[in-house]
This record gives C-alpha cells, sequence and structure tokens, in this order.
C-alpha cells in the first residue's frame, strides 16, 4: 500500500445552506491534505490544490480497494494507516475524511443500500470497510466517512472497472459478470459533493456517494462497445444476482447541486459518453477493484 501526503493550502469559507442540517458548522481557516497515490488521491490533490478555501481535513485515499481481496495482512496494513492517521488528525484538530464503499460487498445484494440501514457484507472487503468506519467513528477525532461507489474519470489504471472494459474489448474478449450491476459516478461529482461537505462543516456521519442508478454487467459491456465501435466475444462468469440500489437522498439533501448532475436513467450513458467516447485513455485499477 503506497501511502503519499499532498498539501492543499486554503483559507477559511462560510457554509451558506448550512442551517437546519445535522452535523454542521462553519469550517475555520486551515488546508486539506491528502494521503494516497492512486487515482481518486491524485484527482482530489489537483483538485485542492487549487482551491483557495477549503477547511483543516486530512483525506485517507489509500488503503484496500480491490473488492476481491481476502488478505489479512492488506486489511492490517490499512487499519494501521487508519488510526495513526486518526491519532494525528485528533491531536491537531483536523476532520478525517474516511472513503469506505457504496458496493455490494458491504451493502448486499439487494434492497436500498442506506447510511441509516443495516448493511449486510458478504465479502471479506466489505465487512473489513464496514469495521474500518467503526475505527474511524470511534477514534476521538472529528471524522465523515463517504461511501463511494465505482468512480470514473481521466487518468484511471487501466485495471479499473472502465479502462479495463474499454482495454479487453479491443483485444477482442471481455469478461461479464452476468448478474452482477455496478453504480458509476463521475469522479468530478464526487470532488464536487466533497468540496462542499467540507465547506459546511460535516461530520460525524457516513454520506453515500453515488449516482444511484445500478448498471447490469451486460448492459456496460454494450454501452463500452457501442462508444468503440465494435464488438467482443464474451466470456460469461455467472454470479449471484445483485439488483442493490445505493440511496442518494442525505447526499443531495446535504449537496443540492448534486440534483445539478443529471443523475438518473441517463446518467450512466451520459457518464460512458464522455469518458469512453471523449477522454477516457487507456492508460490507466482491477476491473473489480475500488477507488483508490
Amino acid at each position: 500500500m503506497k501511502a503519499e501526503v499532498t498539501g492543499a493550502k486554503a483559507t477559511g469559507v462560510t457554509g451558506a445552506g448550512a442551517a437546519g442540517v445535522t452535523g454542521v458548522e462553519v469550517a475555520g481557516v486551515t488546508d486539506v491534505e491528502v494521503i494516497g497515490g492512486g487515482f481518486v488521491a491524485r484527482q482530489a490533490g489537483r483538485h485542492f490544490a487549487a482551491r483557495t478555501a477549503t477547511p483543516a481535513a486530512t483525506l485517507v485515499a489509500a488503503g484496500v480497494s480491490d473488492t476481491a481481496e481476502t488478505s489479512p495482512e492488506c486489511f492490517g496494513r490499512e487499519e494501521q494507516l487508519i488510526r495513526r492517521t486518526a491519532q494525528r488528525c485528533r491531536e491537531h484538530d483536523r476532520l478525517l475524511v474516511f472513503l469506505s464503499s457504496a458496493a455490494g460487498g458491504l451493502y448486499g445484494r439487494e434492497g436500498e443500500g442506506r447510511e441509516d440501514g443495516s448493511p449486510a457484507p458478504f465479502s471479506a472487503y466489505g465487512r473489513h470497510k464496514l469495521a474500518m468506519e467503526r475505527v474511524v467513528a470511534e477514534s476521538g477525532a472529528r471524522w465523515l466517512t463517504l461511501r463511494l461507489s465505482h468512480l470514473v474519470g481521466t487518468q484511471q489504471n487501466a485495471k479499473q472497472l472502465v479502462p479495463s472494459l474499454v482495454r479487453q474489448i479491443r483485444s477482442g474478449e471481455v469478461a461479464v459478470h452476468r448478474g452482477a450491476s455496478r453504480d458509476l459516478l463521475d469522479v468530478r461529482h464526487f470532488l464536487v459533493v466533497l468540496d462542499r461537505l467540507l465547506a459546511l462543516g460535516v461530520h460525524g456521519r457516513v454520506v453515500n456517494v453515488a449516482s444511484g442508478t445500478p448498471v447490469p454487467a451486460e448492459r456496460l459491456v454494450a454501452g463500452v462497445e457501442e462508444r468503440l465501435g465494435r464488438r467482443a466475444r464474451r466470456r460469461f462468469h455467472d454470479v449471484p444476482p445483485e439488483t442493490l440500489r445505493v440511496s442518494t437522498r442525505l447526499m443531495c439533501a446535504l449537496v443540492p447541486e448534486a440534483r445539478e448532475f443529471g443523475l438518473g436513467p441517463d446518467y450512466p450513458d451520459e457518464l460512458l459518453d464522455r469518458y469512453v467516447r471523449g477522454d477516457l485513455t487507456d492508460e490507466g485499477l482491477p476491473s473489480r477493484g475500488g477507488n483508490t
């Protein structure tokens, strides 16, 4: 696990619209740091480096990102990182922002994934992320946990979901996990939500950051094929059906700007238009991996 730290100096902001929202306070004059060396860490580092008004926060964008991971050693390293970071945040009065998962591995395969519900993890990865949420909440530091869906954007690692599908389809053969669904979110929209939550001073909360639209694996593959103008041979792997829909109600209540993202049934197609037909490069996490 590679964890780099980048910092972005910032000045104070006031949380317009904060009135009436539980767990919200006005942020003070301070800076943001990002821990991590992956896709999300790079995107967040660039975003906050360009900001002139951000509160004191430490974003942990490093740790276990492969949803198929089962290694106690990998899980242990992430826990150590979180505990060390939480101690430093507590000592220096910084907000600890932990990136968890909104995937079925944590919420379960069906129903609605709500922050106030009872998650039913079915994977070691999901159980680990839920345990890390408890570590963060009990650390004594001010904290904010964001449960992320699958983020999509430029300069992703080639093994992440959409770049992986692009690469496979170009090769002529693609693995399709029949029965699986994925919730895709533009990394730019994640950064808007994160930015506003920090500006509002939201803390002590778990918030889903997702599109709320699950995309069946076969539809996703067909969508990428359409935009590449080619069709690949399918290699099917049947998995238990996933119909989970991640709730975005709290996200939209805290960050009304999220209603301007175009979330809804057409959102995944617009995302593929932008990052397959448009800006996505084939540079470059695992096709079933996470976001960091």
